[in-house]
């Protein structure tokens, strides 16, 4: 029996948060950065959806706070890091704001508190259950595209009517 596709038009605004107990991998300047069975997957108004990790299946040292947050109007304001290969050493090799989290999210995204999602676009790879992700089009998005969900999806330039 063929897995049940979700179209993101259905997805709700505000968005949902929704469990998944999706196998999570994620590789970066060719390092394992995370990994999990354990997610929290947001769920958005024409938006694929994005995935959180849980801080214990991420390698924290491979993180690097950066400068600058962003607000979000549903989870409030998140801050980035770096990922970082060797910092400070004669191979350092870095990802900027390619991570970030919410230490303080609005009461409805609770869960997300110092959880972390990652731009699949700078990654060397991201995969669910085995899947390798397409990144949601448009830099500033963080979304995950499988065969799971079908668009038409936010930062698409062949919809431009979505941005």
């Amino acid at each position: 029996m063929a897995a049940a596709v979700e179209r993101v038009c259905d997805y709700p605004r505000p968005p949902a948060l929704v469990e998944s107990a999706a196998q999570v991998r994620v590789e970066a300047l060719g390092q394992l950065l995370a990994e999990s069975q354990c997610a929290l997957r947001v769920l958005e108004t024409f938006h694929p959806p994005t995935i959180y990790l849980p801080p214990d299946a991420v390698r924290l040292e491979l993180l690097q706070p950066s400068a600058g947050t962003s607000f979000c109007e549903w989870k409030g304001v998140a801050r980035y890091c770096d990922v970082v290969v060797d910092p400070g050493g004669p191979a350092e090799r870095r990802l900027r704001r390619a991570v970030w989290t919410y230490p303080e999210p609005t009461p409805a995204f609770a869960a997300l508190a110092g959880w972390f999602a990652v731009y699949p676009a700078l990654m060397d790879g991201c995969w669910l259950d085995g899947e390798r992700v397409v990144p949601q089009p448009g830099g500033f998005y963080g979304g995950w595209i499988t065969s799971a969900v079908v668009g038409p999806f936010k930062g698409d330039p062949l919809h431009p009517e979505l941005r």
